[in-house]
């Protein structure tokens, strides 16, 4: 760690790779198809390199990139830096960015199809459904403009014959938002398969939205629910 408790370039260099090597065992990728950035300050960020097998990184391998397109290191970026460096210049909350070529998400982005409210845990995402881009060529202008809209008050979407992108506060956010695209894709393909796949209007979605603003925090409060402190209660005898 840096003075004052910020990460090193060596750590977050060597988070890029783990990310990596996430994607893989957690069935989110295969080979060198996805690619991780970790955000380094508010002008740049480090971006795994392109065609490199994962498990033969090394922390000097990951290269940095700055917002104005400048890449810095001993190898060069992913080709798809493009859309890690607009998603980092447009939305400061992303500290990290995952792509990869999940299964089933990029099975339902090969129909051209987004996730649309199927499902309430569409709203991790942020929004009532997660959009799909319309396809364009990997590692273009264009990918990355397309990409950019369709994540527009989102925090995920899919891209037409490509694969997904995920984005989070931290590297551990972006995977585990990821893999719960994954896991709605996969649930979503099985619905088509069964036909008449009923959806959640507006206003359920927006409730659920709502709902999601304190969902898991500890502090979240339940007016149904008090608190009894740590010690648990004296056992009651069955009937």
């Amino acid at each position: 760690m840096s003075n004052g408790g910020a990460p090193s370039d060596r750590d977050l260099r060597a988070a890029v790779i783990a990310g990596c090597r996430d994607l893989t065992r957690l069935g989110l990728t295969y080979g060198t198809s996805g690619n991780v950035s970790v955000r380094r300050d508010s002008g740049s960020f480090f971006v795994s390199p392109t065609g490199m097998a994962y498990d033969t990184l090394e922390p000097r391998d990951v290269p940095l990139v700055s917002l104005e397109g400048a890449w810095y290191g001993r190898r060069q970026p992913s080709s798809e830096w493009r859309f890690h460096r607009d998603i980092m210049a447009a939305r400061a909350e992303a500290g990290a960015i995952v792509h990869a070529h999940s299964r089933y998400a990029t099975a339902l982005a090969c129909t051209g199809r987004g996730i649309p409210a199927f499902h309430y845990m569409v709203a991790v995402a942020g929004a009532e459904d997660i959009r799909c881009a319309p396809y364009h060529m990997f590692g273009t202008q264009e990918l990355s403009d397309a990409a950019l809209t369709a994540l527009e008050g989102r925090r995920a979407c899919l891209l037409a014959h490509h694969g997904i992108i995920a984005m989070g506060v931290d590297l551990a956010a972006a995977l585990k938002l990821a893999g719960e695209v994954e896991s709605l894709a996969a649930q979503y393909c099985t619905a088509l398969a069964l036909g008449n796949v009923g959806l959640l209007d507006a206003r359920q979605m927006q409730a659920v939205i709502g709902r999601f603003r304190t969902y898991g925090r500890q502090d979240a409060v339940d007016p149904a629910l008090r608190a009894g402190g740590e010690a648990l209660p004296p056992k009651r005898p069955l009937p």
